[in-house]
């Protein structure tokens, strides 16, 4: 089973690299399998690599999930 988180992208780098978040967390990540990503778009990132773009509505109810599961796992937001 493989595992994507939501993030969204906050700075780009170059052509290959971003930098992204979610909820405290901050990583470059790769952006050579999807193009034209602006700041502000929210992704779906897995081992490193950014794998799909997400629509606006999608993102937000994943970011909300994934925050109840930082939430129970004791994660400060």
């Amino acid at each position: 089973m493989c595992l994507a988180i939501p993030y969204r992208i906050i700075e780009l780098l170059d052509d290959n690299r971003a930098f992204a978040s979610t909820g405290n967390v901050k990583a470059e990540v790769r952006t050579d399998l999807v193009k034209d990503l602006e700041v502000g778009d929210p992704v779906l990132v897995h081992a490193g690599f950014v794998i799909e773009k997400i629509d606006q509505d999608y993102s937000e109810e994943l970011e909300g999930l994934w925050a109840n599961i930082r939430e129970l796992a004791g994660e400060d937001q």
